[in-house]
């Protein structure tokens, strides 16, 4: 490898066909980890290895050994780490069911656009108004990059527009669907009582329940927004990036989602 850097560059048509392929899979697995946390580890495990690159270039023997071996155990742990990333690669490989028409793809990939127009913001916070009268624990999700696809297979699938009687339905607490979250995705009601992973941040007040704690645990691995009501206090909280906002107002609320969905 660092042979190869010391060797006169020579361009010719193979050349530029590599680098050409090199960096169309590179931006494809940025777009099948972006918004989860799998992306950061690799961007870590780059850098780890350009490091590597340039200590063996110059000469630092020592040191060189010492981070080639971490990289050839981390090839492992790569697999291990992103095992769910790589079954649902293969799956799309695979599958006969991927969506046609209103998705641009690239041979078997799939090109999403994270904002849709004319979110239907106005039905979530008039849903949330009601919901945070009452008392009413809710608990929703809205998917930005990330599709959240692993998530939203462990609950019932709807797939129906957004409408704030029928979040408010689903979320009453004699509802079956009202115990787990529900998941938004391209201004659709993807699925609900869905399973999120939970936060382990031991700074999280322990006021907080469950619902919090999911909300917090789903924003902390995926690009998503959680906009959560506590049962006990009717307050509205939002997590974005592993952040928790809480005793939101309606208007925040509001303003929340356009900037994240209608801007």
């Amino acid at each position: 490898m660092i042979e190869l850097l010391a060797l006169p560059f020579q361009l010719n048509i193979i050349n530029i066909l590599d680098v050409v392929l090199s960096c169309i899979l590179v931006y494809f697995i940025y777009k099948l980890l972006k918004g989860t946390a799998a992306l950061s580890i690799i961007i870590t495990f780059a850098a780890i290895y350009i490091f590597w690159i340039i200590v063996s270039f110059l000469e630092m023997t020592i040191l060189a050994k010492v981070i080639g071996q971490f990289i050839s155990v981390g090839a492992i742990g790569i697999v291990i780490i992103f095992q769910p990333e790589i079954r649902r690669f293969f799956a799309m490989l695979g599958s006969r069911s991927i969506e046609r028409g209103k998705k641009n793809k690239f041979f078997f990939w799939r090109i999403q656009k994270h904002n849709v127009d004319n979110f239907n913001s106005s039905a979530i916070v008039n849903a949330y108004q009601h919901l945070s009268k009452s008392k009413t624990g809710a608990l929703i999700v809205i998917a930005k990059y990330n599709d959240l696809e692993t998530i939203i297979q462990t609950g019932e699938i709807l797939e129906c527009q957004i409408n704030s009687q029928l979040i408010e339905t689903i979320f009453f607490k004699n509802s079956p669907l009202h115990d787990g979250a529900m998941i938004i995705k391209n201004n659709t009601i993807k699925a609900a009582r869905c399973i999120l992973p939970v936060s382990s941040n031991y700074n999280i007040s322990p006021n907080l329940g469950l619902r919090h704690r999911s909300g917090l645990g789903v924003s902390e691995q995926t690009d998503c927004i959680a906009i959560i009501v506590s049962e006990q206090t009717g307050d509205i909280s939002i997590s974005k990036a592993g952040i928790l906002e809480e005793c939101v107002t309606l208007t925040r609320l509001q303003e929340v989602l356009d900037a994240e969905f209608n801007s």
